[in-house]
């Protein structure tokens, strides 16, 4: 148009614009969308902004009440269960704040705050008691030293997993198997460094456990939409018939009234 730019006001942007300023709240979460992920992340937040700020001898004393080693599961198992996921193994730019912040949302979206919940805490509590409860028995039999049964051990690493297991049964075939094989491939090698075997195998079990979790999530998608604001009334069977305004037929005879007019 002769160097005029056509500016249409109140629309939003088109084309490849749009989708990069709509991203973030697809990929980002978000105290609506997913409030789950969102509440979690600034709790976890302010944990790992303490951990960095506070004093040393404080912070260790804090992360070592809140371990899950299998002393610490034999005498309070619920307190630590709980304490152990509000902070994160290595702060907030070690690779599963990042992850948290993306996998978590993306299930979340698709199978709701709840389920979310659930399949995070899930994959956390049995990945812990799976890798420390045999711990603890070989420390009863003597198998390990006593020191053994002390092992610092906390953070969130084994509730991400178990939710990337999970989505990946939600997500169509291509992404589904990328995101598999890459945290198959995470998890197998970090456990071929040797560096903390226990962890990273629990890593692998989480992930599986987020697997076996396929069928209950699909199911749970697959299920009627229970009906929505603006204008989407979901399920057909949540539809609900519109009355009609009667509408008077005419009498041989009599005057068909008119709207407006009044009778003197």
């Amino acid at each position: 148009m002769n160097g005029v730019t056509e500016v249409r006001a109140g629309l939003p942007p088109r084309g490849g614009a749009a989708r990069w300023r709509r991203w973030p709240g697809r990929v980002l979460p978000g105290p609506r969308t997913t409030p789950f992920t969102f509440w979690y992340a600034l709790l976890l937040v302010a944990t790992s902004l303490f951990a960095a700020y506070a004093d040393p001898a404080r912070v260790a004393e804090l992360l070592r009440g809140s371990s899950t080693d299998a002393a610490h599961l034999a005498a309070t198992p619920v307190r630590v269960l709980v304490a152990s996921a509000l902070w994160i193994d290595g702060g907030l730019l070690s690779g599963f704040a990042l992850a948290f912040v993306v996998v978590p949302a993306a299930l979340e979206r698709r199978v709701g705050a709840a389920r979310t919940l659930a399949v995070f805490l899930g994959g956390h509590v049995l990945a812990t008691l799976a890798t420390e409860l045999p711990v603890g028995a070989a420390v009863a039999t003597g198998a390990l030293p006593p020191g053994a049964a002390h092992r610092l051990d906390y953070g969130i690493s084994y509730g991400v997993m178990t939710c990337a297991g999970a989505l990946t049964g939600v997500l169509p075939g291509r992404l589904r198997w990328l995101l598999l094989g890459g945290a198959a491939c995470y998890a197998t090698a970090d456990l071929l460094t040797f560096a903390d075997p226990l962890s990273s195998a629990g890593h692998l079990l989480s992930l599986a456990l987020g697997v076996t979790a396929w069928p209950l999530l699909r199911r749970a998608r697959s299920g009627p939409r229970p009906a929505r604001l603006h204008g989407d009334l979901g399920h057909p069977a949540l539809r609900r018939p519109v009355a009609r305004p009667a509408v008077a037929r005419p009498v041989p005879g009599r005057p068909v009234p008119v709207a407006g007019a009044r009778r003197r």
